[in-house]
């Protein structure tokens, strides 16, 4: 348990104290509060508008409390200020979890893994993003034409990288390694494995600082998924292991065929069988499913591979049993995390609860598969944003881990968006038929 006296004498020295929070779109929240209140505050929250977050609250039933996790705090040195930060948790009342509360989910996920399974998790997000020239469109937004691995002077955003990585490292949190990704202007920082709830929490401080030092670069840090026609995505790979109660991987069987064990394949089966139901939560925007392309390093059917970049869920090289993991590849930086890591350990808990198995890994590229062209192929992840929402709508699953409330306002909120672009003319239709 965080001590709140040590937090008291660390907030003397702050010039701001917020308390962040995700909203259903993954959208990052943050109250300002006074740092003389943290006491009370911490034991008695505080109240905001609810309705006034997407599918909080409803106008009539607005009063919402945020109670910071001392176990969420950090102290986050900017050049220009020294920030307070707390990850907060939403309630009705006092003694009353709001049900909206998409990190009340991962925490339910998390509990059931650990009283039903025995097991819990290390996980190792991927965090991708683009750094882009303000107030500009097109081509012009690119703050370099560099490309995968490529270093300074190509590389503009490698200074950038390495103030995140300073920022996060004064905090605690130490980076595995940063580079140039293969599209331009597009970056990726990947930090140190850690428990699924503190790798949600540490993505929302990630993006705050992301974009926080690319402001003050005179850039525009986005996670958009797909800023640009022709060129890779900016993806969010998740690395998951699974442990029993006094640490031993339980992915890894010597005696078994690539050391995979049957745990483990129960859990990839888990997450094929519910890969497309569950695809709104992992990739949640219209532009999301622009990526799923060939040849683009995003999946687009639903499989395992070892070391295979093109198949859904990769079981990485390893060079020890500790380390024998999964990768989740269909996710993007664009979703709610908290939803994102909740959903692909509840497929996983599914599949080794339904007894799954993954079959066969997939042999060579997936690109490379010649399938007759079809409208709608459960082969393959969604193709679309109508289509995710189509088996979002007819899925059990995900209500049942969602909830009701958050499913409701979850397909409410998506629908919406779907409808928004369904019938507003782009650029593109002018382009072909005007």
């Amino acid at each position: 348990m965080a001590n709140l006296n040590e937090i008291k004498t660390q907030l003397e020295s702050v010039e701001s104290v917020k308390i962040f929070f995700a909203d259903l779109n993954g959208r990052i929240m943050g109250l300002p509060v006074n740092p003389d209140n943290i006491e009370s505050i911490i034991a008695h929250g505080i109240g905001f508008d609810g309705s006034s977050v997407a599918c909080f609250a409803t106008v009539e039933n607005s009063d919402r409390l945020l109670f910071p996790d001392p176990e969420s705090f950090r102290l986050v040195k900017f050049t220009d200020e020294t920030l307070g930060f707390f990850i907060g948790s939403v309630y009705n009342e006092k003694g009353s979890r709001a049900q909206a509360d998409p990190r009340a989910v991962l925490e339910n996920v998390l509990v059931e893994a650990k009283t039903e399974y025995g097991v819990r998790f290390l996980v190792g997000p991927e965090h991708e993003f683009f750094l882009l020239a303000e107030n500009e469109v097109g081509e012009k937004m690119h703050s370099d034409k560099a490309g995968y691995f490529h270093t300074t002077p190509h590389d503009k955003g490698e200074t950038i990288r390495n103030q995140i990585i300073a920022i996060l490292k004064s905090c605690g949190i130490v980076f595995e390694k940063a580079h140039h990704e293969v599209t331009p202007s597009q970056h990726e920082i990947n930090l140190e494995p850690t428990t699924p709830l503190d790798a949600a929490d540490r993505t929302v401080l990630f993006n705050h600082v992301t974009q926080k030092v690319a402001v003050k670069n005179g850039l525009h840090a986005t996670f958009m998924p797909k800023p640009f026609d022709n060129f890779n995505r900016s993806a969010f790979h998740i690395h998951l292991s699974m442990m029993n109660r006094v640490g031993e991987n339980l992915f890894y069987d010597g005696d078994a065929d690539y050391f995979l064990s049957k745990k483990a394949r129960q859990f990839i089966g888990g997450i094929e069988k519910y890969g497309r139901e569950t695809s709104l939560v992992m990739a949640s925007t219209l532009n999301s499913y622009k990526a799923y392309v060939s040849e683009q390093e995003a999946p687009i059917i639903r499989g395992w591979g070892f070391g295979n970049r093109s198949s859904m869920v990769r079981v990485p090289y390893s060079n020890s049993p500790n380390n024998t993991r999964i990768e989740l590849r269909s996710p993007d930086p664009s979703g709610n995390v908290y939803l994102q890591m909740a959903t692909m350990i509840a497929m996983g808990l599914a599949g080794m609860k339904e007894e799954l198995d993954c079959g066969r890994p997939d042999s060579g590229s997936t690109y490379d598969k010649h399938y007759k062209t079809k409208v709608w192929d459960k082969r393959f992840l969604p193709k679309s944003f109508y289509e995710a929402l189509v088996e979002a709508e007819r899925s059990k699953f995900l209500k049942e881990l969602l909830g009701e409330r958050i499913y409701d306002r979850y397909m409410e909120l998506k629908i919406a968006d779907w409808e928004d672009h369904r019938v507003n003319v782009t650029p593109l239709e002018l382009e072909k038929y005007l």
